[in-house]
């Protein structure tokens, strides 16, 4: 899953950023209001965090325009500020959860995984495909009743593949999901990991679709 981070303390951002990266999610980070307007306006991510304290445009416009213009895309809101009042702004303005700094790092990643498997329709963490199961939550994988140790770069690849399992799924879409928009390194580091899950979990069961990508086989 692909996140952006919309906070201009670049401390806490690159922080964010660091734990939020070995949790196994790609994470984009702009640290100015309207930029965040911009990329958040692309529709490639998941899931924005928001700071409303922003400089040339606050969270709370950011939101607004976003919703204004059709996007859906879950927004978690952070603010130094407290009270019910601003509660209820950020949520009117169509925000969908809201976090008070300084709040607990494990909070919001709790609360960023229960936006992401809200707008995923399905209350359930867990993935499964065949005799796959991957749990999302506690990031554990099985294979029938034998559990598969992953790294979390692994992990998030193996996710792109389960939530599309049966179709094929492109390396350029691997890389804008599990990669962030700084990575300008190799695309090929696609093709490392999927041979390294092929290893763990059996030959077999990612098919390299020659031209197109690899489909992950569900017998």
């Amino acid at each position: 899953m692909r996140l952006l981070i919309v906070e201009d303390e670049k401390r806490l951002a690159t922080s964010l950023a660091k734990g939020l990266t070995a949790e196994g999610f790609a994470v984009d980070v702009v640290h100015d209001g309207l930029e965040g307007l911009h990329v958040a306006g692309q529709g490639v991510h998941d899931l924005v965090v928001l700071d409303i304290m922003l400089p040339g445009m606050n969270g709370y416009r950011i939101c607004a325009a976003l919703r204004a213009a059709g996007h859906e895309t879950p927004i978690l809101m952070l603010t130094a500020k407290d009270g019910e009042y601003d509660e209820a702004e950020g949520l009117d303005t169509g925000a969908d959860d809201y976090l008070t700094k300084p709040f607990s790092y494990v909070v919001l990643v709790a609360r960023i995984r229960a936006l992401l498997r809200r707008r995923g329709g399905s209350a359930s963490p867990v993935l499964t495909a065949g005799a796959l199961r991957m749990d999302t939550a506690a990031r554990r994988v099985h294979l029938g009743e034998d559990e598969v140790v992953l790294t979390a770069k692994e992990f998030a690849v193996m996710e792109q593949l389960v939530l599309r399992a049966g179709e094929v799924v492109s390396k350029a879409d691997i890389l804008e999901h599990v990669w962030d928009f700084a990575y300008d390194g190799d695309p090929n580091i696609v093709e490392v990991y999927v041979s390294t899950l092929r290893r763990k979990l059996g030959a077999a069961s990612i098919r390299t679709v020659r031209g197109a990508g690899y489909r992950l086989e569900t017998p």
